[in-house]
């Protein structure tokens, strides 16, 4: 993510202070010299990054803290505070108003992802907010724009009004508001044409198609690379334009993210979406307060029940636990399990929004072609063989037979049957757990606890040897 060497900086500076019982302002200075050196570095900008350490420096050196009870916690409460103010305080929602059309413009420089994001825009809209919109193609000057936001319409079977690039961008405008008029469009997404940088010629065609649009919406769409030159990208379309918020791009890419960081303080323009990958479902109403807790590594467990309420049916997840608790589970259930997981996105983004384990698995090797190598074992299997797990657990010729078929090891389809099996264990184990048992500082404890050997086996024997389970 964008972020990684950021949070990485971040909480190297907080852990000066971490379990101190007094803090002195020496402590303080040299974490605030960390801070700002880790805000620098993401392309920050220097005034953003001034008036920010101002604050948290304030606050850290008042009386409360240095002379509280446990002022290390308190001065990581002060840094997430003011990280979600940066970021832009309270998460700007965007409400439809459904009892008329609803136009949004997006404007930006190209190559920002602007027509890849309309199609996404108009796919989030669809799926949350139960609309039909409609997309529309005023980047006449650069033909691919046209036949790329056709074929997104394509895939997402959302009609796309375009008239070539023969004509004037107000003039198309102007037609597919009559066009959605006519077939029931809820809300039209405008995507306009860009330049490499900014220039006069764009800004008085954009305030010409503002002008015939009257839009409700003017989104400007950043590329999260751009650094410190968003600043003055957002300030001259904002001056031109008046735009209503902004969607950062590209946020998944090994980037500085200084642009998120910067644009609301320098300009006062919400930060609504972000776009986390290529897919079409990569796309996310931005949560300040939720980025500030993943930026200090302390996970996003609110986005996490989001993913998974979308994406996991409820009925299929009791059923799947049922059949752990009972020791029913089979390879057909697994198979399930997985096609719910790569719903929900990549095994390390997942991974980054639980509490605590955004450390465990920075240097795992957690790689998503894995979760294909265990679909193509299980499909390897017979219809009896995914039924009835111990078919293979106790026939060494039918693992052969998997592997061989499947194009993998016999080791891999071995890591397998003991994924499963420890798996089912693992669910019976919390199900009879006593909840005092949970660390409340290490969410993960009581499940890496779960997968240690009992005390009654002897060392290196049992289930608990090995490697333990299908590697990630």
């Amino acid at each position: 993510m964008a972020f990684d060497q950021l949070s990485d900086r971040l909480q190297m500076a907080l852990r000066r202070v971490r379990g101190k019982a007094r803090l002195t302002e020496n402590d303080i200075d040299e974490m605030m010299r960390e801070i700002r050196l880790s805000l620098l570095e993401a392309d920050v900008n220097f005034k953003v990054v001034k008036n920010f350490t101002k604050e948290i420096k304030e606050k850290a050196k008042g009386d409360k803290i240095m002379k509280g009870l446990n002022p290390s916690q308190q001065v990581v409460k002060v840094v997430h505070e003011e990280l979600k103010e940066l970021l832009g305080g309270e998460t700007s929602v965007f409400a439809l108003d459904k009892s008329k059309r609803t136009t949004i413009m997006l404007c930006g420089l190209q190559g920002s992802g602007k027509t890849t994001t309309a199609g996404k825009l108009a796919k989030y809209l669809r799926k949350q907010e139960s609309i039909k919109p409609l997309l529309v193609a005023l980047d006449v000057y650069r033909p691919a724009a046209v036949d790329q936001l056709v074929t997104l319409g394509k895939q997402l079977d959302v009609d796309v009004f375009e008239k070539g690039i023969d004509e004037k961008p107000e003039t198309i405008a102007k037609e597919s508001l009559e066009y959605a008029d006519e077939h029931g469009h809820d809300v039209v997404i405008f995507d306009t044409a860009g330049r490499l940088h900014i220039d006069e010629t764009l800004m008085d065609e954009l305030r010409s198609i503002k002008q015939t649009l009257s839009p409700d919406e003017i989104f400007l769409v950043l590329d999260a690379m751009t650094g410190q030159d968003a600043v003055s990208v957002a300030e001259h379309f904002h001056e031109s334009l008046a735009i209503t918020g902004s969607i950062i791009t590209k946020l998944d890419g090994d980037t500085r993210g200084g642009a998120a960081l910067s644009l609301r303080k320098v300009t006062d323009v919400p930060i609504k979406f972000m776009g986390l990958g290529e897919k079409l479902d990569a796309f996310e109403v931005f949560h300040p307060e939720r980025m500030a807790s993943r930026i200090l590594g302390m996970g996003d467990v609110l986005t996490l029940i989001d993913k998974v309420s979308e994406n996991v049916d409820e009925d299929d997840m009791m059923n799947m636990m049922e059949k752990m608790m009972s020791g029913k589970f089979n390879y057909n259930d697994y198979l399930k399990q997985l096609k719910m997981i790569k719903r929900m996105g990549s095994l390390k983004g997942i991974m980054k929004l639980v509490p605590g384990a955004g450390k465990m698995m920075k240097n795992a090797n957690v790689d998503d072609k894995k979760l294909v190598y265990i679909e193509t074992l299980i499909n390897g299997m017979t219809n009896q063989e995914r039924k009835n797990p111990d078919l293979i657990k106790k026939n060494s010729s039918r693992r052969r037979r998997i592997a061989k078929g499947s194009g993998r090891s016999v080791a891999e389809v071995n890591r397998l049957i003991q994924t499963l099996d420890q798996q089912a264990q693992a669910v019976k184990k919390m199900g009879s757990m006593d909840p005092k048992q949970l660390d409340p500082n290490n969410p993960l404890k009581g499940m890496q606890d779960m997968q240690q050997p009992s005390g009654k086996q002897k060392k290196g024997k049992g289930k608990g040897k090995g490697k333990g389970g299908f590697r990630f």
